[in-house]
């Protein structure tokens, strides 16, 4: 399925449909504020399951982010102190992907095997709006690979092309970018910036 939704305002109506696939246990192609990315619910474990196989590696190999609408959402997942929490408040929602330590309720979600995870608040509507509507957060990994071609993560046509056939949806979303987030490790004093991308850390 190819749908369409604009980022200013986008139609509740077509919100409530990707979250029916995602509540489903489908996988989804979203916009985000840098690269396309791949979802699913996470309260969905066969969906996680199938977009490890669409990465290519098991999933309880994967290192796959959790994407929410609002730092109170994402913080029944993960562990905040006060230094964090406000680092959090200063860049979020933006182009970060920040580690934190994992909580008690996502240990047990992930089989006790993961004592940290990446964080996600993309500056963009339709993702937010997806994720608050669905009222959990989403697994996520971005579509990009390192021998793609720029246009097969940048053109929602395209890519439909190379995912249509394996994902439930292909959300297009306008152009998206080629540049991936700012990866920040918070389990660590001081902060440190793992990866340079988009971000500008405040």
């Amino acid at each position: 399925m190819f749908i369409r939704l604009y980022e200013k305002n986008p139609d509740q109506q077509v919100i409530d449909q990707v979250v029916k696939v995602l509540k489903g246990g489908g996988v989804i192609v979203y916009p985000t504020d840098t690269i396309y990315a791949l979802g699913c619910d996470m309260m969905q474990p066969k969906a996680i399951k199938k977009m490890a196989q669409l990465k290519g590696i098991k999933a309880d190999k994967a290192f796959f982010s959790i994407i929410g609408s609002s730092i109170s959402q994402l913080s029944d997942y993960v562990r905040l102190d006060d230094e964090v929490f406000k680092l959090l408040k200063r860049n979020l929602p933006g182009a970060f992907t920040f580690i934190l330590p994992t909580n008690r309720a996502m240990q047990k979600k992930l089989g006790g095997k993961r004592t940290e995870i990446g964080i996600r608040i993309p500056n963009n509507e339709i993702i937010l709006t997806i994720a608050e509507t669905l009222g959990n957060p989403l697994v996520t990994t971005s579509i990009k690979d390192e021998d793609m071609v720029v246009e097969y993560t940048t053109d929602p046509e395209l890519i439909y092309e190379k995912y249509g056939n394996q994902v439930e949806m292909v959300i297009n979303g306008g152009y998206g970018k080629n540049v991936a987030s700012t990866i920040v490790n918070c389990t660590e004093q001081p902060f440190n910036i793992e990866r340079q991308g988009m971000g500008e850390l405040k």
